[in-house]
């Protein structure tokens, strides 16, 4: 069974200046949650987060494929790619 809907990937960047990859259905409670500190194990203890890149998908199979190859990406490529979608669409939040 596909599901369909709205699925989004994103990058927050971390106080610390990393970068956390996820997806999600909904995009601003995950961000909520994201900054309680209550999200991914990885951004308890670098909140505040802020989104620096969003893509939307129509089913949960192709954000999920998405998410999996935008995390394997270096630093330096997902950079280039926040830049580029940045300039291009002005800024994502």
């Amino acid at each position: 069974m596909k599901r369909l809907g709205a699925y989004f990937i994103y990058i927050v960047e971390c106080a610390d200046g990393t970068y956390y990859t996820g997806s999600t259905n909904h995009l601003e409670r995950r961000l909520r949650l994201h900054n309680s500190g209550n999200g991914a194990k990885y951004v308890r203890g670098r909140t505040p987060v802020r989104l620096v890149y969003k893509k939307r998908y129509r089913s949960f199979g192709s954000a999920l494929r998405a998410e999996i190859k935008l995390k394997s990406l270096p630093r330096g490529k997902k950079i280039e790619m926040i830049e580029t979608r940045n300039r291009s669409h002005g800024h994502v939040t």
